[in-house]
């Protein structure tokens, strides 16, 4: 089996990127997808974050995620004490998905923070998804941020260059859906299976 770890910066295309890889018969995992559920409501985390955070980031009795996110990326401090619920919550159902795996898996797991949280070590092949900085920022207006949002969370983000010094391969994402498409299929047949068969 092969467990692969998939960044990039934020409006880099991962999630396209995981999505193509699904289709070629990949087990994919999305970090945020884990984080959403380590805090939801009726757990542990939402009770937590509650405690840390307060009853205003409540909205009809769940996370209100566009607030709580508003607090932790203008508030490092904040931001660190989000972490420090979510991170262990999602590590444990990171692992639990690992031991369910059979020996000719592969798993490409989507973490934004990979560099940040050091989890490079944790994957037998990783792989970031770059693209020009002003290209990320138009996709993530069209997405409904505010360029003052974009920026911060840019900012909170490693760098490109500490991304691609941990990574094994990496997918620039400047043309369309096909040229990217064409690169994680060359990637898939030639790289990963292989590596997954070995």
């Amino acid at each position: 089996m092969l467990v692969v770890g998939l960044t990039g910066g934020i409006g880099s295309g991962k999630s396209t990127v995981a999505q193509n890889f699904a289709e070629l018969g990949a087990l994919v995992i999305d970090a945020d997808q884990l984080a959403r559920m380590a805090i939801e409501r009726g757990t542990e985390g939402f009770a937590e974050v509650l405690l840390k955070f307060g009853e205003d980031i409540i909205l009809n009795g769940d996370i209100d995620r566009k607030k709580l996110a508003e607090i932790v990326f203008s508030d490092e401090a904040a931001r660190r004490d989000l972490e420090a619920i979510i991170h262990p919550r999602v590590q444990a159902m990171f692992a639990e998905a690992i031991a369910d795996l059979d020996h000719d898996d592969i798993l490409i797991y989507e973490i934004p923070l990979l560099v940040e949280t050091g989890a490079a070590v944790k994957f037998d092949f990783v792989i970031t998804v770059e693209s020009d900085i002003e290209l990320r920022k138009a996709r993530l207006l069209k997405k409904g941020l505010y360029i003052s949002q974009i920026e911060k969370r840019i900012a909170s983000q490693a760098s490109e260059s500490s991304r691609e010094a941990v990574a094994d391969a990496v997918i620039r994402n400047d043309g369309d859906e096909d040229d990217l498409l064409r690169k994680v299929e060359n990637l898939w047949e030639s790289v990963l299976v292989p590596q997954s068969l070995g």
